[in-house]
């Protein structure tokens, strides 16, 4: 957002720097400006400063510089237009429109914020009334005290009886709300197709979710039903929420974050609950989604290495590895995550209610930095006993390298990651292979993928930055034409498959791990990938009754029909073993590949939103072109 000519000139005009410091740190006058101690820094001797005249501070101790907006971003964990909205109000200036429609759409928004307070205040009073008995006995079999469950606004959505005199709809048009306003809220369910509106949330413990200045957008219910289709439900998308753009508990825990230097995320709901009641105040949680990028943007504006915090079982870690893939491009210096894995079968929840706050505490010290998960997620796919396995594991490494944004940072994990494989290997770097050859000089020295590195290796590579050589039936192919597209790659994969199951013996885990967006697609690979888990060899009869027991004989019979398809005849069932998998190979190469592309791409957008530089705009170039000469030619 811009502002006016003279915008923040009037602001800071109207607001001493050291009224809004002294708040946050004792200052004593010294001439003509004030000195104190750092909050920034545990330091003895005073040597931060505030000068009025000149509306800056300087901290000595640790170099931070800023105007009276910089420091309530630092120590308030603001973002510069909430900090900006915060000075304003306070010096009485009214915040300018941002466009035309502003004013309309804020009005707006502030009449679905009073429905959705007169909502929260509804589902408090109902958990106090008699109707509200079951959903007290729950949270109190929770273990939740009367004081966490009024610091965090906790309440009840009563009964599953559409004409029930307590639902919220009703009291809501008892305040002259109107049924469009309650649909657009997200409180109610209706449209042309429902012959009577009724509340969305009924029988479930509410908590309400807070925008970053404590205003309820949303809300998140927990079904007191055994038998409810889901145990969470959450708010829809609203002009107010969008869950991969929120925190639960975002605004009280920005100060506790700041005062410990890091902060945590969790699962749910209960877990941040239950950790403030153990006295750890500084954790959020995503809302019902894996951790988004915008999440992790808001994590780091909190604090540098946020902790995730999952369970200890198989799901926490898929969650976890699901987190590092999703944090690669992103990283900049200074900037990462750390892992804090729980035993199995406890939650943060659990844990602090039976041995208390200190337990969780000393899980949360042993957290282990990011690249220490990235290196387990790649050796707990297999075993690496074999030259062949060892190849593998080290390409799926450089993939992982190659998609980290910042060279810097990449350069920094391609040296801990080769000292790494030396060390799992046994011994020092051969002096022959692909340790010289390009294989951990080439793809892990800073290199992005592009050409050169199928030379350099010389041989046939497994991660994105590589590919097996063209032969002139994959040059003729729907894939090297281009006419395949996007879901054609997802296609021609996953028929290749159909018509060479043996082909999953060596390649279940690669093609588990692919990211295919075509919904259908992705179901039918989890089908096949499942079957194969449970018959060695699996032959194609098998799969394919298979596929029909679960009804997705039509996506296959639909792929077989593509016509886009038709000359990739190691796609077919008459291709030879060696071509299948050489076909296959290819296709999985190029897949990965521009799935990487297309990350570094949005990682490139965002370095440049963030910093025009020619630098940055070169890399956005550079990246584009790469996606434009997407061929199979290209790289080699």
């Amino acid at each position: 957002m811009s502002f006016p000519k003279g915008f923040l000139d009037e602001l800071k005009g109207r607001i001493r720097v050291s009224d809004v410091v002294g708040r946050k740190v004792k200052l004593r006058r010294q001439g003509r400006e004030f000195i104190g101690l750092s909050p920034f820094t545990n330091e003895k001797s005073p040597s931060f400063t505030v000068n009025d005249d000149k509306q800056f501070y300087h901290c000595f101790s640790s170099g931070e510089h800023g105007d009276v907006i910089r420091f309530l971003e630092k120590t308030e964990n603001l973002s510069f237009i909430e900090a900006v909205e915060r000075l304003a109000a306070e010096a009485g200036m009214e915040m300018p429109e941002r466009d035309p429609h502003a004013a309309e759409r804020d009005k707006e928004a502030a009449t679905l914020i009073d429905v959705m307070e007169m909502a929260a205040g509804f589902f408090r009073q109902k958990l106090a009334e008699g109707v509200g008995a079951e959903a007290r006995a729950y949270l109190d079999r929770r273990g939740l005290k009367g004081k966490t469950i009024d610091d965090f606004g906790i309440g009840y959505a009563p009964g599953d009886d559409r004409a029930d005199r307590a639902s919220l709809l009703k009291f809501l048009k008892s305040k002259n709300v109107t049924i469009d306003q309650m649909i657009e809220a997200g409180l109610v369910i209706g449209g042309p197709d429902i012959a009577e509106p009724y509340d969305r949330f009924r029988n479930r413990v509410m908590f309400p979710i807070a925008d970053a200045r404590g205003r309820v957008i949303a809300f998140g219910g927990r079904a007191l039903a055994s038998d409810a289709k889901a145990k969470y439900l959450n708010s829809p998308e609203t002009p107010l929420f969008h869950k991969g753009r929120q925190l639960y508990n975002l605004h009280r825990a920005r100060k506790p974050a700041h005062d410990e230097g890091t902060v945590i995320a969790v699962e749910g709901y209960m877990d941040v609950v239950g950790l403030a009641q153990g006295g750890i105040f500084h954790a959020v949680a995503p809302l019902g989604t894996a951790l988004t990028e915008d999440q992790i943007q808001l994590l780091w504006r909190m604090a540098p290495e946020p902790i995730l915090c999952f369970d200890g079982d198989k799901a926490g870690l898929r969650a976890a590895y699901r987190a590092v893939e999703r944090v690669l491009p992103m990283l900049k210096p200074g900037h990462s995550l750390r892992f804090a894995l729980l035993p199995e079968g406890k939650d943060p929840d659990d844990l602090v209610r039976e041995e208390g706050g200190e337990a969780m505490r000393e899980i949360l010290a042993k957290a282990r930095p990011l690249s220490d998960m990235l290196w387990e997620k790649e050796i707990s796919t297999g075993s690496w006993d074999t030259p062949e396995r060892r190849a593998k594991l080290e390409a799926d490494l450089e993939a992982a390298v190659a998609a980290i944004g910042d060279p810097k940072v990449r350069s920094h994990y391609a040296e801990a990651l080769r000292e790494r494989v030396r060390k799992f290997f046994g011994g020092a770097p051969r002096q022959g292979g692909s340790f010289r050859q390009g294989g951990f000089r080439g793809g892990f020295g800073g290199q992005r993928p592009g050409r050169g590195n199928f030379r350099e290796r010389g041989g046939f590579g497994r991660g994105e930055a590589f590919m097996p050589p063209v032969t002139p039936e994959l040059r003729r192919s729907a894939l090297a034409s281009g006419a395949a597209g996007e879901g054609g790659r997802e296609g021609l994969l996953l028929l290749t498959l159909l018509n060479h199951p043996e082909l999953l013996e060596n390649y279940a885990e690669d093609i588990s791990r692919i990211e295919i967006r075509t919904p259908a697609l992705d179901r039918l690979r989890n089908e096949i990938i499942d079957i194969a888990a449970l018959h060695a060899p699996l032959e194609r009869e098998a799969l394919k009754g298979h596929l029909l027991s679960r009804n997705l004989v039509d996506i296959a019979q639909r792929l077989e029909a593509g016509s886009a398809f038709g000359s990739d005849r190691f796609a077919w069932p008459d291709a030879a073993p060696d071509e299948a998998e050489a076909g296959f190979l290819h296709t999985l190469a190029r897949h990965r590949r521009v799935i990487v592309l297309e990350t570094e791409l949005k990682a490139a957008e965002r370095a440049l939103a963030e910093e025009m530089t020619e630098e940055n705009f070169a890399r956005l170039q550079a990246i584009h072109a790469q996606l434009e000469r997407a061929e199979p030619a290209d790289g080699l």
